[in-house]
């Protein structure tokens, strides 16, 4: 009985194809695991801050006058917004992770968060600009210049905070680019055509 090799062959390369394909699945769920474990770090940081900023706002705002009360004041409302920002974040983050999952919609999901965080530090710089106006604006004297100054003071405060958060987590999650790059095998384009070759 003659032996097919041809057919041989190709059985062999179907099975080293579905077991290079399943571990890649595995991967993958494992390096969304890992991602969404830090963008609940994360939130769970932003949560952290706001929720002590409100705190320490509502009990201290009563007892001060002038600037300092509108500094905790606009502490309180800008981080009730974050607080929201970060519960949201949080349960998004949290969500389990399909067994079906894919390797385009992981290397999009996970690029798209960078360039969202990349683009919350350029607002950032903006609402420290934003707060700086309004301390020089109280400069010029008026009704509400502790209102203007002490809001001004808060908007720079928190700000740079956000800054910080954001830029620190784009960071940590360009840290894990190697690993998804590993998981993306060796891609090589021309001009003219993809290539794509995995290690088995």
């Amino acid at each position: 009985m003659a032996i097919d090799v041809k057919k041989h062959l190709f059985m062999l390369l179907l099975l080293a194809l579905s077991t290079a394909l399943f571990a890649q699945q595995a991967d993958l769920i494992d390096f969304q695991t890992h991602s969404l474990q830090t963008r609940r770090g994360a939130m769970m940081v932003l949560g952290s801050w706001a929720a002590g900023n409100i705190l320490l706002g509502a009990s201290l705002m009563p007892s001060k006058t002038g600037t300092d009360r509108a500094f905790h004041q606009m502490n309180i409302m800008w981080n009730a917004v974050n607080l929201g920002i970060a519960t949201i974040g949080y349960l998004q983050a949290s969500k389990s992770i399909p067994t079906n999952i894919n390797l385009y919609d992981v290397t999009k999901d996970h690029f798209s968060m960078q360039k969202i965080l990349l683009l919350n530090a350029g607002l950032d710089v903006g609402y420290m600009l934003g707060g700086l106006y309004l301390t020089e604006r109280a400069r010029r004297g008026g009704k509400h210049e502790d209102r203007m100054r002490g809001w001004g003071r808060s908007i720079i405060l928190q700000g740079g905070f956000l800054f910080a958060f954001d830029v620190v987590t784009a960071i940590v999650l360009s840290g894990q680019n190697t690993d998804l790059q590993q998981l993306m095998g060796s891609i090589r384009f021309d001009g003219r055509q993809i290539g794509l070759s995995l290690q088995f």
